[in-house]
């Protein structure tokens, strides 16, 4: 219910949201648009799903800060960020002073009461102030005439020329889109953490509010297992499972080439119960295959910059990830963070140099966390491993021995390419007798392709064993299962 619940007022506040900006005249909106957060409110308002946020969550190892699925470790990244939601995540850190007490900022830059301990601006006073008075829905209305609604009334209340009203309208509006949508937390007030970083206005699009955005999904996903719903703009962590896991099947394209990615798919309505739809979807993902398209790691491949100019600068920052009592300063607290950042991050390096070496610490850690499924999935990715590097030491082999004219045999195959020496003449010994170069090389190939072999006829050994053992166990845990059923029969 507490989940519903979640649901329901993350969606009310978006619609919320995109009223006032509707509302707001083309000078507001072109300011909006200047501070790098236009794209959310070009996005169709997306159904939530429940069942899909709930498994993601139950991935979540708090340690890795990744994902962790049967097949290996996954996690959202800044090129994720941008393409999907078109925010920015290039610019100053998002950081600065937290306050015991927000009460006299937010008089001075909101004219708003504000809850002296907890720093809370009363949701209520917030809408009201922006024109929102009536957000109840009437029986009957359809989404779109609701909407138009609350246009017309936060419209009234709204400062049609530029000055301190239309600074105040828009701090005001500012402060609910963050608190209520881009970094929503639980409960229904607004928090002011972000209000000293809105006082200069002009200044706001500077932050790298996407980077921020990352972070706080990372602490949501984090968070304690008894919250069941992920806080934040919830269309980011639907549209990345879209995209990096579409054999889930979940999402559906329905607007082709649009920008950001998340205008281009929707969320279907299911009307199943939620503990039967998210058990199905854990099913799949314990069972997901890896090796075909299903899992894709780089979905950005094919994609260009047309009508993205936030991509230019954000690219630096792709390929790695950076991430409010008493008053502190988080200049200063987290310094090293800031200049991280400021040097657009540093490389993350492991102990680990193979695949291999990655995969088999992997199913040593999170063995006990996936299903038998999960030894089996590891083991194909050491055999389709195994198979390139077999096919990258072949492919050396048959490059080098185009330059000479030399047999030889590997894995049983025999091999004799003239090489291009003038007249067909062998080119593969030097003057003196012994070996040259490229017959040393070559030699050295041979031996990668038969290592490289040998190691494939390993793996597949042990997917054999594995997966014959796989079958033993769900073969008992069927019988279990029957046997169980069989006795509550009885009983009944």
């Amino acid at each position: 219910m507490l989940c519903l619940q979640g649901d329901m007022r993350i969606r009310v506040s978006w619609t919320l949201v995109l009223a006032v900006f509707l509302a707001f005249p083309p000078f507001q909106r072109d300011r909006i648009e200047e501070m790098g957060f236009g794209e959310i409110f070009r996005m169709e308002r997306m159904r939530t799903d429940l069942a899909l946020t709930q498994a993601l969550r139950s991935r979540w190892d708090t340690e890795a800060m990744a994902f962790v699925f049967p097949w290996g470790h996954m996690i959202s990244s800044l090129e994720d960020v941008s393409r999907i939601t078109g925010l920015r995540v290039y610019g100053r850190p998002v950081s600065g002073f937290t306050y015991p007490c927000y009460h006299d900022i937010a008089e001075r830059l909101l004219e708003l009461p504000v809850e002296r301990r907890p720093s809370l601006i009363p949701r209520k006073a917030l809408q009201e102030s922006l024109g929102l008075y009536d957000v109840a829905r009437q029986t009957g209305d359809g989404a779109d005439e609701y909407l138009e609604q609350l246009v017309r009334g936060s419209r009234r209340e709204l400062a049609s020329e530029p000055g301190p009203q239309a600074d105040l309208d828009l701090r005001r509006f500012l402060i609910l889109f963050l608190g209520r949508l881009l970094f929503a937390t639980r409960g229904d007030a607004v928090h002011c953490r972000f209000l000293p970083l809105l006082e200069d206005l002009s200044e706001v699009g500077g932050y790298a509010w996407g980077a921020a955005f990352l972070t706080h999904q990372f602490d949501s996903l984090g968070a304690s297992e008894r919250q069941t719903s992920t806080s934040g703009f919830y269309p980011f962590l639907q549209v990345w499972a879209y995209l990096h896991l579409p054999g889930l099947g979940r999402g559906v394209l329905e607007r082709l080439g649009l920008v950001p990615i998340a205008r281009r798919w929707g969320s279907p309505r299911d009307y199943r119960s939620l503990g039967d739809h998210l058990t199905r979807l854990q099913e799949m993902i314990d069972s997901y295959p890896h090796l075909d398209i299903s899992v894709v790691w780089q979905p950005y491949l094919e994609e260009g910059d047309e009508g993205q100019p936030q991509l230019v600068q954000a690219r630096p920052y792709f390929g790695s990830f950076w991430g409010l009592h008493y008053t502190t300063d988080w200049c200063v607290r987290a310094q090293e963070q800031i200049n991280n950042w400021e040097r657009q991050g540093k490389v993350v390096k492991s102990a680990v140099t193979t695949d291999d070496a990655y995969l088999q610490a992997y199913a040593l850690k999170y063995g006990g966390k996936v299903d038998v499924t999960g030894e089996v999935a590891s083991l194909r990715a050491l055999l389709h491993s195994a198979v390139q590097d077999r096919e990258v030491a072949q492919r050396q082999t048959a490059e080098l021995i185009l330059e000479t004219d030399v047999p030889f045999v590997c894995s049983g195959v025999s091999w004799r390419v003239r090489g291009a020496g003038a007249g067909g003449a062998s080119s593969s010994r030097s003057a003196g007798g012994s070996p040259s170069l490229l017959e040393a090389r070559l030699a050295g190939a041979v031996l990668r392709a038969e290592e490289a072999q040998r190691h494939l006829e390993e793996r597949e050994r042990d997917l054999q064993l594995t997966t014959e053992h796989a079958m033993e166990l769900q073969g008992e845990r069927d019988r279990f299962r029957g046997e169980a059923e069989a006795t509550r029969s009885k009983r009944d």
